[in-house]
């Protein structure tokens, strides 16, 4: 059967998300399932690389014939794969999986001559699509029972010095310097004016073994890294002067890109929160869906980021290594 020029071109018009043609026996050609490129701020098996690979096949079932291929970035805490995004041809087939606080902490900390000053107004956020609250945890046995038992414990020497019974100073263990459960215990330390024994480890597995073994007082988590822990209980959800601290994590594209593909993608993430499926995977990863509109999320991050200048201004956590890491 001959296809006619004219229909061959409207056939290929109408594929969307720009698809690629892939070559056929005898020099014939057809037209692939598009491929979208995920991008991703961490190495395979690590950070948010295991959350954005669960996640693509959501997006392919709900986009609807398209590939999702996730693009590992790492360096400079998650500031290279965001200026990839930034930069990112704006046809809408490269995507960044982005979660707040984590974006406003790098325009803070990583904000270094010509590099992320109008970072967030290079991106555009389609939506969140996933909440995961963020907890202190203590061990049931030994540790503090109430919120006002952990601030005594974890206190610095001085603080001890000063109200005699107090227990000896114990740490509250977060995860590193710059991810949200420790941008939380600063904000925590600021909220009660007083210093406290803030110990980050190099992963979130370490920081929850310190509490399960009782080496710290607490360590303060997100859901998603203590929901299989039958060794820790919750000791508090972390006060906070503008919201109970969430990770928000969801898709944000190139601000170049037409309103067409974030449209689509958004109706793709309002489908993604409601699917049974992502439901149920939520409760075995430890998030909830949530689907917060873009406009309403990028409005969050600026609060975020205004706070957390303030922060660094009084608590500086360390910087990401180098720009070029």
């Amino acid at each position: 059967m001959r296809i006619g020029r004219r229909a061959w071109l409207a056939a290929a018009l109408a594929v969307p998300w720009g698809a690629r043609a892939v070559a056929l026996p005898g020099g014939a050609h057809a037209h692939a399932q598009p491929l979208l490129s995920l991008v991703v701020g961490s190495a395979p098996g690590r950070g948010a690389d295991p959350s954005a690979r669960a996640f693509a096949p959501f997006l392919e079932r709900h986009l609807r014939n398209v590939r999702v291929a996730v693009l590992n970035r790492p360096g400079a805490a998650g500031l290279a794969a965001l200026r990839l995004l930034a930069a990112a041809d704006p046809d809408g087939s490269t995507l960044g999986w982005v979660a707040s606080p984590i974006l406003p902490a790098r325009l803070v900390d990583g904000d270094l001559p010509g590099t992320t000053p109008d970072l967030l107004a290079r991106l555009r956020l389609v939506a969140a699509v996933q909440a995961q609250p963020l907890l202190l945890v203590t061990h049931p046995g030994t540790g503090p029972a109430t919120l006002p038992d952990l601030l005594r414990r974890i206190a610095t020497p001085w603080r001890s010095r000063e109200s005699p019974g107090d227990p000896a100073c114990q740490p509250l263990a977060t995860p590193p310097e710059g991810s949200a459960g420790h941008l939380a215990a600063l904000q925590l330390q600021a909220r009660e004016g007083t210093l406290l024994n803030i110990v980050a480890f190099p992963t979130a597995a370490a920081a929850r073994h310190a509490a399960e073994a009782g080496h710290a007082a607490a360590a303060l988590l997100a859901l998603g890294d203590v929901h299989e822990s039958l060794a820790l209980a919750t000791l508090a959800t972390i006060p906070n002067p503008i919201a109970p601290p969430t990770i928000l994590r969801g898709l944000a594209l190139p601000a170049t890109a037409p309103d067409s593909r974030a449209e689509a993608l958004a109706n793709a993430l309002r489908g993604i929160a409601a699917d049974p499926e992502f439901i149920a995977a939520g409760t075995e990863s430890g998030f909830r869906p949530a689907f917060v509109p873009g406009p309403e999320w990028t409005a969050k991050m600026r609060a975020e980021h205004a706070a957390l200048a303030q922060l660094w201004r009084l608590t500086p956590w360390t910087p990401p290594p180098t720009l070029a890491g």
